[in-house]
């Protein structure tokens, strides 16, 4: 689970302009937060198939906003993956 002041520094970290929470970047990096965070969840719940469904939507989401991002600008692109430590 994202906390609502973590989500709240994200959203101010990665956002284009002021009060931003619908750009790609931000959106993105909700969602690499939130995976990293049942990644970690999956350590100790090995069987928690309901929540691993959940997981790869988020991942496919996820890879469709940055297909997107890449498609449109791709040094936006680039300096989004390095910032958030994806590997592509």
């Amino acid at each position: 689970m994202i906390t609502a002041e973590r989500k709240k520094e994200l959203v101010a970290e990665y956002a284009i302009k002021e009060g931003d929470t619908g750009s790609p970047e931000v959106q993105i990096a909700v969602l690499s937060e939130r995976i990293n965070n049942l990644t970690e969840h999956f350590q100790t719940h090995k069987k928690d198939n309901h929540s691993r469904r959940g997981l790869i939507k988020m991942v496919s989401t996820r890879r469709s906003l940055l297909d997107y991002v890449k498609k449109t600008d791709v040094a936006r692109y680039n300096s989004l993956i390095e910032r958030l430590g994806l590997r592509r």
